[in-house]
Protein backbone atom coordinates (compact mmCIF):
# COMPACT_ATOMS: atom_id res chain seq x y z
CA UNK A 1 0.00 0.00 0.00
CA UNK A 2 1.68 3.49 -1.15
CA UNK A 3 -0.06 6.97 0.27
CA UNK A 4 -0.63 9.47 -2.40
CA UNK A 5 -0.98 12.93 -2.00
CA UNK A 6 -4.11 14.51 -3.45
CA UNK A 7 -1.90 16.77 -5.95
CA UNK A 8 -0.55 13.95 -7.25
CA UNK A 9 -3.97 12.00 -7.55
CA UNK A 10 -5.34 15.25 -9.92
CA UNK A 11 -1.80 15.08 -11.64
CA UNK A 12 -2.32 11.04 -12.58
CA UNK A 13 -6.25 11.75 -13.47
CA UNK A 14 -5.35 14.58 -15.57
CA UNK A 15 -2.83 12.52 -17.33
CA UNK A 16 -5.56 9.63 -17.69
CA UNK A 17 -3.66 6.94 -15.75
CA UNK A 18 -6.06 4.46 -15.87
CA UNK A 19 -6.99 4.28 -11.68
CA UNK A 20 -9.94 2.59 -9.96
CA UNK A 21 -11.15 5.48 -7.25
CA UNK A 22 -12.73 3.22 -4.54
CA UNK A 23 -14.71 5.22 -2.16
CA UNK A 24 -15.21 3.44 1.47
CA UNK A 25 -17.64 6.28 2.73
CA UNK A 26 -20.99 5.77 3.31
CA UNK A 27 -23.82 6.61 0.56
CA UNK A 28 -24.82 9.85 2.74
CA UNK A 29 -21.37 11.29 2.53
CA UNK A 30 -20.99 10.62 -1.47
CA UNK A 31 -24.41 12.54 -1.66
CA UNK A 32 -22.42 15.48 -0.34
CA UNK A 33 -19.52 15.39 -2.06
CA UNK A 34 -17.37 12.70 -4.52
CA UNK A 35 -14.65 12.14 -6.82
CA UNK A 36 -16.71 11.01 -10.68
CA UNK A 37 -16.85 7.64 -11.41
CA UNK A 38 -16.20 6.28 -7.97
CA UNK A 39 -16.40 2.72 -7.43
CA UNK A 40 -18.73 3.08 -3.89
CA UNK A 41 -18.68 0.02 -1.35
CA UNK A 42 -18.91 1.49 2.20
CA UNK A 43 -15.67 -0.45 4.05
CA UNK A 44 -18.52 -2.39 6.59
CA UNK A 45 -19.70 -3.98 3.65
CA UNK A 46 -15.50 -4.52 1.26
CA UNK A 47 -15.02 -7.56 3.37
CA UNK A 48 -18.14 -9.17 1.47
CA UNK A 49 -17.78 -7.29 -1.78
CA UNK A 50 -13.87 -7.04 -2.74
CA UNK A 51 -14.60 -9.30 -5.46
CA UNK A 52 -16.33 -7.05 -7.12
CA UNK A 53 -12.78 -5.05 -7.80
CA UNK A 54 -10.41 -6.44 -10.29
CA UNK A 55 -7.02 -7.63 -8.40
CA UNK A 56 -5.01 -6.24 -11.34
CA UNK A 57 -5.94 -2.56 -11.76
CA UNK A 58 -4.55 0.17 -9.97
CA UNK A 59 -6.53 1.02 -7.14
CA UNK A 60 -6.82 4.49 -5.02
CA UNK A 61 -9.28 4.21 -1.52
CA UNK A 62 -10.43 7.17 -0.35
CA UNK A 63 -12.47 8.30 2.24
CA UNK A 64 -13.22 11.31 4.63
CA UNK A 65 -9.91 11.66 6.30
CA UNK A 66 -7.80 8.78 5.08
CA UNK A 67 -8.49 6.73 8.11
CA UNK A 68 -11.25 4.07 6.68
CA UNK A 69 -9.41 4.39 3.73
CA UNK A 70 -6.16 2.97 4.98
CA UNK A 71 -7.72 -0.04 6.33
CA UNK A 72 -9.59 -0.42 3.13
CA UNK A 73 -6.01 -0.91 1.16
CA UNK A 74 -4.77 -2.75 4.12
CA UNK A 75 -7.83 -5.15 3.93
CA UNK A 76 -7.21 -5.27 -0.03
CA UNK A 77 -3.45 -5.78 0.26
CA UNK A 78 -3.87 -9.07 3.20
CA UNK A 79 -6.36 -10.75 0.31
CA UNK A 80 -3.44 -9.83 -2.45
CA UNK A 81 -3.89 -7.00 -4.12
CA UNK A 82 -1.05 -5.12 -4.97
CA UNK A 83 -1.37 -1.88 -6.98
CA UNK A 84 -3.05 -0.20 -3.64
CA UNK A 85 -3.22 3.17 -2.23
CA UNK A 86 -4.73 5.54 -0.18
CA UNK A 87 -5.52 8.97 -0.65
CA UNK A 88 -4.18 10.66 2.49
CA UNK A 89 -6.22 13.48 4.07
CA UNK A 90 -9.06 11.77 2.26
CA UNK A 91 -11.67 13.59 0.13
CA UNK A 92 -11.43 16.66 2.70
CA UNK A 93 -7.59 17.24 1.83
CA UNK A 94 -8.94 17.03 -1.64
CA UNK A 95 -11.25 19.55 -1.21
CA UNK A 96 -8.31 22.01 0.31
CA UNK A 97 -6.01 21.01 -1.93
CA UNK A 98 -7.27 20.47 -5.63
CA UNK A 99 -10.96 21.29 -5.99
CA UNK A 100 -11.75 24.69 -3.12
CA UNK A 101 -14.93 24.55 -5.14
CA UNK A 102 -16.02 21.15 -3.71
CA UNK A 103 -18.17 20.92 -0.64
CA UNK A 104 -16.43 20.07 2.82
CA UNK A 105 -18.56 18.55 5.75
Amino acid sequence: MKPLRPSELAERLQRGDKLVLLDVRQPGELEICCLPQVVAIPLGELTARYQELDPEAEIVCICHHGIRSARAAGFLAQVGFERIHNLTGGIDAWACEVDPKMARY
